[in-house]
């Protein structure tokens, strides 16, 4: 099979699908809404929903920009 950059793999599937399952864990443990979170990480509230929904890949900006607003450390999302 040929790979292209453009393409994602089961294992970025994985990533993605991981890190979105613990915004929205740690974004619930906050009683925070997903519009709360967005307006705070400066994201549109349907674009913060389809992280959370795992549907899209965002950028290292954007996660440190939600790493901020939630007020967490990076390793509680990328534990070691």
């Amino acid at each position: 099979m040929l790979y292209y950059p453009y393409m994602t793999t089961s294992k970025d599937e994985n990533v993605t699908k991981k890190l979105s399952n613990t915004l929205k864990k740690t974004r619930e443990e906050l009683g925070l809404t997903q519009e709360e979170v967005a307006k705070m990480s400066g994201l549109k509230s349907n674009y913060y929903a389809k992280i959370e929904r795992g549907e899209i890949n965002i950028t290292i900006k954007k996660i440190s920009k939600i790493i901020k607003a939630l007020k967490i450390d990076a390793s509680e999302i990328f534990p070691a």
